[in-house]
């Protein structure tokens, strides 16, 4: 069954996933339909996301798609940060702001990502696990009943074959 009609939300690592494993001449079409959801209005991120991207810690081809797409990475507005309020507002979620070293994260593009999603009634695309009881994406997005997915979900959703 394809999802012709989903807009796809993405987190960070699966735009780096996507730039660092499938280089645009080894795989042109799954670049042609990548670009195809990106004409159709159905790929979307968030500022933070563009701003992890930056930090230098993610792939550069990324970064720089994402400079030339700006569009694509609005700054969140007034719903979103109510939303990430009240993702916040989830005791156990609250982790998701810390570090694994205990320290507050300078930024964290997760719940805007999720936010972005739940306001656009958008699938979030992360390639992050859900693990039990966990803080991650996945986890959040189960629990505010949003869906989310990782990119071979997504390509298999849009049926690409290659």
């Amino acid at each position: 069954m394809l999802f012709k009609e989903t807009l796809y939300i993405l987190d960070t690592n699966t735009l780096s996933q996507l730039f660092r494993f499938y280089y645009r001449d080894n795989f042109p079409s799954l670049w042609t339909k990548f670009n195809q959801l990106v004409m159709n209005g159905r790929i979307l991120s968030t500022r933070e996301v563009m701003r992890e991207l930056g930090d230098g810690r993610q792939a550069e081809l990324a970064y720089r798609w994402a400079a030339e797409n700006e569009h694509l990475f609005p700054d969140p507005g007034t719903e979103d940060v109510l939303f990430v309020s009240r993702i916040f507002g989830v005791r156990h979620f609250q982790q998701n702001l810390q570090s694994k070293k205990g320290k507050p994260r300078r930024r964290g593009a997760d719940p805007f990502v999720i936010a972005q999603a739940k306001r656009t009634v958008g699938t979030v695309v992360t390639e992050e696990a859900k693990p039990p009881n966990g803080t991650r994406i996945p986890n959040i997005c189960e629990h505010f009943d949003i869906p989310c997915i990782n990119l071979q979900q997504l390509m298999d959703r849009e049926g690409w074959v290659f």
